[in-house]
């Protein structure tokens, strides 16, 4: 099967999510002039080292409203007994309600950011807002922020290292499919 994405693809669903697949779930909380907002991004992840920079995507709603108000957000990561409180809060809102309390989702302040986090996230980073990109089509945005703070659960440290077995951290593949992360292997580059 070839098809274009502009022509349409003739399937029940699109397959473009499950191709682009795993992919981290960016737990995006912000607060904002009408209060605290939590919501799950599927088109999250990791762009650069040094200083550590995360990116995530969708459209014009609360949170990138709040993050361009503020300047801050906080990214927390998805544990498998979390899943139906994420789901919850993908749930559309009326404007200004908290999906914290929504979810039954526990707040914790963040540390160096006017930002509430999910107090039962095995790591959270705290983001300051590089820029926003405006997407081709006009409708969604891209969402560049700068690593400023890091927590991280100690019952999540193994060895030294963030154990994402242990925390059993959750990605998002296509169509309603989810899945949590049960093996790692590990290879030394060749160089």
């Amino acid at each position: 099967m070839f098809y274009q994405p502009k022509d349409g693809h003739g399937l029940p669903h699109s397959p473009f999510n499950a191709i682009v697949a795993p992919r981290p779930i960016g737990w995006i909380s912000t607060r904002g002039p009408q209060g605290d907002n939590l919501a799950p991004y599927s088109f999250f992840n990791a762009v650069a080292y040094t200083p550590p920079q995360v990116m995530f995507a969708g459209s014009m709603k609360d949170s990138i409203r709040n993050i361009q108000d503020t300047g801050v957000f906080a990214t927390n990561v998805v544990s498998r007994p979390m899943l139906e409180q994420m789901n919850q809060t993908a749930a559309h809102l009326a404007h200004g309600v908290d999906e914290f309390a929504h979810a039954g989702v526990q707040k914790a302040e963040c540390s160096l950011i006017n930002c509430p986090r999910v107090a039962q996230s095995p790591a959270t980073l705290e983001c300051r807002l590089q820029q926003v990109v405006t997407l081709e089509g006009g409708e969604d945005f891209m969402v560049i922020g700068t690593v400023i703070g890091v927590h991280i659960g100690d019952d999540y440290l193994t060895a030294g290292k963030f154990d994402i077995v242990k925390a059993q951290v959750m990605s998002r593949l296509g169509y309603m499919d989810y899945a949590q992360i049960s093996e790692t292997l590990s290879l030394k580059r060749p160089d």
